[in-house]
């Protein structure tokens, strides 16, 4: 981990401790990156929201958020996110760790009226080493994720919307830049918390505390 007294401390919203900015008239810090926000930063992001079928999604995303608070899985959410922005053809990438996870996903999609499509990270099955990955990493497995890959193949099957299944820490960050359809996720890969990262952050006071430095 970085040493702290080697950083500088730029301070933001997580050191705030009024989250006042969903209201009015009230007391912000020095800091507020909503009372110091620079008005073209803000018109652009307000213009940006009529642009394509952004204004679409903002809709139905906060209609999902409305409509199934503290009600609707994750699964459910995204099946209702997807009925409010037309979109029929679901693209899956998914990790090859949690087939199981996307046949299931693909099993509810389909009782649900909609078209799955899968693309597994080890599509095209190309060693590690063909990119440059050290040879040692392939000590866990010779053959490379391949998100970039999976991301165009799905650009080519015309999905509507794709959800992304357990990919890798930066795979998944290469797949989002190279996806055409809008991305949504639906397990985050954590191999030590069965696919629960947050369980990381609840212990940070006690059990992961010496682990994560603190």
């Amino acid at each position: 981990m970085t040493d702290n007294k080697e950083m500088k401390k730029e301070l933001s919203c997580v050191d705030c401790g009024t989250q006042n900015c969903k209201y009015k008239d009230r007391n912000y810090p020095e800091f507020c990156l909503t009372t110091g926000l620079d008005k073209e930063d803000d018109d652009w992001a307000m213009e940006k929201y009529a642009e394509g079928k952004n204004h679409d999604i903002m809709v139905a995303s906060a209609e999902v958020e409305y409509e199934g608070y503290c009600q609707w899985t994750r699964v459910q959410e995204i099946m209702e996110f997807a009925r409010k922005t037309g979109a029929r053809k679901i693209g899956i990438a998914n990790c090859i760790g949690l087939i199981n996870e996307a046949r299931i996903f693909a099993k509810i999609l389909r009782a649900n009226g909609f078209e799955p499509y899968s693309v597994i990270c080890k599509v095209a099955g190309k060693a590690k080493s063909s990119v440059g990955i050290p040879k040692e990493c392939e000590a866990i497995g010779s053959a490379m994720c391949n998100p970039i890959l999976q991301a165009r193949l799905l650009n080519r099957a015309h999905t509507d919307l794709n959800v992304v299944i357990g990919l890798c820490v930066g795979h998944d960050s290469l797949f989002y830049k190279y996806s055409e359809a809008y991305v949504t996720t639906l397990v985050t890969k954590d191999r030590v918390t069965g696919n629960n990262p947050a369980a990381a952050l609840y212990t940070a006071q006690s059990y992961y505390k010496k682990k994560f430095g603190m």
